[in-house]
């Protein structure tokens, strides 16, 4: 199914991306490509290019047309893969044919709390499509994972055992980082993603 939100969406990265000369192909793949995805899958774009660096660097420009409301590179992928948050929490993944070295935990900072923010809600919407879809295991291994990348940086010190969970925890977590380090974490997308995942059996 997809939202009023996401209508035009694949033509939209479509005609966004191939700007650059050195895309030389994109790609709608994932479940939302076979056509089971559900409500909260997210879009996967295989981006093909012979100039990885150069359409790298050219990438926060060329998604500028879809107004993403974050973006940034997966830390935890085995490949690179640009991930947005576009409004109404919908999540859009542009992946490359090309290695990545999985990151190191976050370091909290001053300089990293909206990227370990922007990180959190990326990774939540997405484990929340994973849950709609019966993919209970995977949720328990990605819950263990983020709270030794994200949650246990923040001081959080047991894994959460839901997403609701996860949720509870992260918020107060924030709250103390951000008074500690003197610095605010825009609001934006805790609202989008909340709002959403609202309409699908979770309680916040």
């Amino acid at each position: 199914m997809t939202s009023t939100r996401e209508t035009g969406l694949a033509e939209r990265i479509t005609e966004s991306l191939p700007i650059h000369p050195a895309v030389d192909a994109i790609t709608l793949a994932g479940s939302r490509a076979r056509g089971d995805g559900g409500p909260l899958s997210d879009w996967d774009f295989e981006v093909q290019t012979a100039d990885f660096p150069s359409v790298a660097g050219a990438l926060p420009g060329l998604v500028t047309p879809l107004v993403p409301l974050a973006q940034q590179w997966d830390r935890l992928s085995d490949h690179a893969c640009y991930m947005l948050m576009l409004r109404g929490a919908v999540k859009v993944d542009l992946i490359f044919d090309e290695p990545h070295a999985l990151e190191r935990p976050w370091v909290v900072s001053a300089e990293t709390l909206t990227g370990i923010d922007e990180h959190f809600w990326d990774w939540t919407i997405w484990l929340a499509s994973k849950d709609s879809a019966g993919k209970q295991s995977l949720v328990g291994t990605e819950l263990q994972k983020m709270h030794e990348h994200l949650l246990g940086p923040l001081g959080v010190v047991s894994t959460p055992a839901s997403i609701e969970n996860a949720v509870a925890a992260y918020l107060p977590a924030l709250r103390s980082a951000e008074e500690r380090l003197g610095v605010r974490v825009p609001d934006v997308l805790k609202r989008e993603v909340l709002d959403r995942l609202a309409g699908h059996v979770y309680a916040f």
